[in-house]
């Protein structure tokens, strides 16, 4: 009892009173700025450490980041070992309440089903890719937005209690508008069950015939090297049935000259490109337009090669 008391004792004495200002929060990515954001509406600012497009394990945090974070009521992370950058703009602040576990940090990792959690993964043929803790990409699967969000609607709340209901309304109108684009995704996904998906992790992009296969393929957890990989400088296609799925079906064409061929390759890098920038920004309507673009391109490819 008395450890209890004295511990929410220090947390009171760590934590700001921010009473009707702005809660200053910094995130270590765009996606949880956007997240924050979402549930915080105009009771926060918040800054992200890493930019849109980085390298998320190697972050160069400048001088102004780094006095955003010294003021900053609270620090959201994505956890586990996908910040290992993040322990050297910690020591330059010098702030205790910052560091994991502090009252100002919130690891947002708490809570998720990760995957990977058994052992660590080293490809030799792609050098090492360790992630000792479990899979840090659990961000990415549109569902974990539940528990995320969760986290963040509480960490404010504690923060500013008088705008507590004001937090939970935000959450259950970002919810409403993650289940609707869930229901878009899942209609758009109806006309093609079992049919072949394609999975991008870092550079990579493999087929299988399930995602399960293909995360195997990608993973190496015990299925076979991935039949084809599509890189930055091309783009290969084959089985039957639609490869990407997206919003209508395209009729037959015929078949396509190699220059057009790969016109549609191009067409579908591009696309692929831009929505992984969105994906990073936090654009999600942009993302999902792009996706159906690759979609559409990538049907147009297949039937240009029958």
């Amino acid at each position: 009892m008395r450890g209890a008391l004295a511990g929410a004792l220090l947390w009171l004495a760590a934590a700001p009173a921010w009473g009707g200002a702005v809660l200053p929060v910094v995130t270590t990515t765009t996606d949880l700025k956007a997240l924050v954001e979402a549930v915080g509406g105009a009771r926060v600012r918040v800054v992200s450490l890493a930019p849109a497009l980085h390298d998320p394990h190697r972050v160069d945090v400048k001088p102004g980041a780094l006095a955003e974070l010294k003021a900053a009521g609270l620090l959201v992370r994505i956890g586990l070992d996908h910040e290992p950058w993040l322990a050297r703009p910690l020591r330059a602040v010098g702030e205790a309440r910052l560091l994991p576990g502090g009252p100002a940090d919130l690891d947002v990792s708490r809570g998720i089903a990760l995957l990977d959690a058994e052992t660590p993964r080293v490809r030799a043929e792609r050098g090492v890719h360790v992630h000792g803790f479990g899979n840090p990409h659990y961000w990415l699967d549109p569902e974990n937005a539940r528990p995320i969000t969760e986290r963040i609607r509480s960490a404010l709340a504690r923060l500013a209690p008088d705008d507590a209901a004001l937090f939970a309304a935000n959450r259950a109108r970002f919810l409403g508008e993650l289940d609707a684009g869930l229901a878009r995704w899942r209609h758009a996904l109806a006309p093609y069950p079992g049919t072949r998906v394609v999975v991008a992790h870092e550079n990579r992009v493999v087929m299988g015939e399930t995602l399960e296969e293909g995360l195997n393929a990608l993973f190496g957890a015990g299925a076979a090297a991935p039949q084809r990989v599509a890189t930055q400088d091309s783009l290969s296609i084959s089985g039957a049935g639609p490869t990407v799925v997206g919003g209508g079906v395209q009729p037959a064409a015929p078949p396509a000259s190699s220059g057009a061929i790969s016109g549609l390759a191009q067409q579908a890098q591009a696309h692929y490109d831009r929505a992984i920038a969105a994906q990073r920004a936090g654009n999600w309507a942009e993302y999902g337009r792009e996706i159906e673009a690759l979609g559409a391109a990538l049907r147009a490819l297949r039937a240009g090669k029958q």
